[in-house]
């Protein structure tokens, strides 16, 4: 772990870079896949899911028995828990529903906009070595507080053909109207081109590896649309003499897990704790299952020493973390200050773990610094706002010098005419 005291400007911005992903190899596979699928379906799915998965698939379409015989795999344990989840994920979601939005003249015209969900929405489920049935929920939740009729899902299947009984009872429970058992660029290219099974979806949700990224933005260019570009999973821990050195470890090995490629920070202003934080990182790490993987994340770790909370928030925001864990006394006195993060964590008691599973927001969010312009997943991410107007006689002959005038203005004069020709009807 690398340890930082008191940087200068250039030496912070240079200990903040993300580690590069090469993505010149990435969008040619991306395009040749794109290509296939695009062209011969279900067969370019089937031929991919073998390539890159090693299992022959029959049917690519999850079916009614594998959806029961997963609901009989789950213990009654975990589907309370998951029901609790879920349920505070959708009155916080629920929350965010759009007030009436209208501006009426009483020259005779008003204004007012109206929201849909959107149609058609591809989720994507990572399997693999964490299958996260927790993605689910944050995804198909809001698409069905939203109105989206149909919730499209796709996620990786294991060497026997099988997914994840929890992903799948989750995404029953859920509201997900489909579920096929594809993973990687060619469940992204199924959802982008739709083939003889999989529909053509209208934006794409979700999660991945850096092939299931690049293939998200290299469905832009199809003219599908996505949540956000999305990198390796973030943490930032702004620490001090309040803070447990135990929390604070237990916080940065819960990121480290997720993978190799994991972004591991710590911020003080209280270098005291520093050895503390260590020593629990190394206790805390010889029982942990993915001990492994959160040893290599943890090479890349870095702790940055400050003079006080306001720098430690100045590397906040120019890192602008997917989680950012506020660990400090008055914390609450910082908020305001904070402008770039993906999903804020207040106080000892706090873990970015809650917010993975259970408090209610969406853990669905922007890394790779995207938090200084993107948002993370809310209900607004699956809907689409759509203005109208409605213009009387009286209304338009008092907006008709305004509008001419500009349009004449601009040398657009079949924008003027079009209210000239109403203003001469007789």
């Amino acid at each position: 772990m690398k340890t930082l005291i008191n940087p200068s400007e250039e030496q912070l911005a240079d200990l903040l870079v993300r580690p590069g992903i090469k993505t010149d190899d990435l969008e040619k596979i991306g395009r040749d896949i794109f290509t296939e699928v695009g062209k011969t379906g279900d067969a370019a799915v089937k031929k991919y899911t073998w390539y890159f998965d090693r299992v022959h698939l029959e049917n690519l379409r999850v079916s009614p028995e594998e959806l029961d015989k997963a609901e009989s795999m789950i213990r009654e344990e975990l589907k309370e828990a998951i029901r609790q989840a879920a349920g505070h994920i959708e009155a916080f979601h629920n929350g965010q529903k759009m007030k009436k939005c209208e501006y009426l003249n009483e020259a005779g015209f008003r204004c007012w906009m109206e929201v849909r969900g959107i149609e058609r929405v591809g989720l994507y489920i990572p399997g693999g070595s964490a299958p996260l049935f927790s993605s689910v929920l944050m995804q198909a939740i809001p698409a069905r507080i939203a109105g989206c009729r149909r919730i499209v899902m796709c996620t990786p299947p294991d060497r026997e053909g099988n997914v994840n009984p929890a992903i799948l009872w989750a995404a029953r429970y859920c509201g997900v109207t489909e579920i096929y058992k594809i993973g990687g660029m060619q469940a992204i290219a199924a959802m982008v081109f739709g083939t003889q099974t999989v529909p053509k979806v209208y934006k794409i949700f979700g999660p991945g590896n850096q092939y299931v990224t690049a293939a998200k933005q290299l469905a832009l260019q199809y003219g599908v649309a996505i949540d956000m570009p999305a990198g390796p999973s973030e943490v930032m821990v702004v620490a001090d003499e309040s803070s447990r050195p135990g929390f604070v470890a237990a916080d940065l090995l819960s990121q480290a897990e997720h993978g190799k490629d994991s972004q591991v920070i710590l911020v003080t202003c209280c270098p005291e704790i520093l050895p503390d934080v260590e020593r629990e990182l190394e206790r805390q790490l010889a029982v942990l299952p993915r001990r492994e993987v959160a040893v290599a994340a943890l090479q890349y770790a870095k702790f940055v020493v400050m003079p006080d909370i306001a720098g430690c928030i100045r590397v906040v925001n120019e890192y602008a973390p997917e989680h950012l864990i506020l660990c400090v006394a008055d914390y609450k006195k910082y908020i305001p200050d904070i402008q770039n993060a993906g999903s804020v964590f207040l106080g000892n008691y706090s873990p970015e773990s809650a917010g993975d599973y259970a408090s209610g927001t969406n853990h669905t969010l922007p890394t790779a610094a995207y938090a200084k312009a993107y948002s993370g997943i809310n209900l607004d991410a699956f809907i689409k706002k759509i203005t109208f107007q409605e213009i009387t006689a009286a209304g338009l002959k008092y907006l008709a010098p305004v509008i001419m005038t500009m349009a004449e203005n601009e040398q657009l004069f079949a924008h003027k005419n079009a209210v000239k020709v109403r203003m001469e009807d007789k």
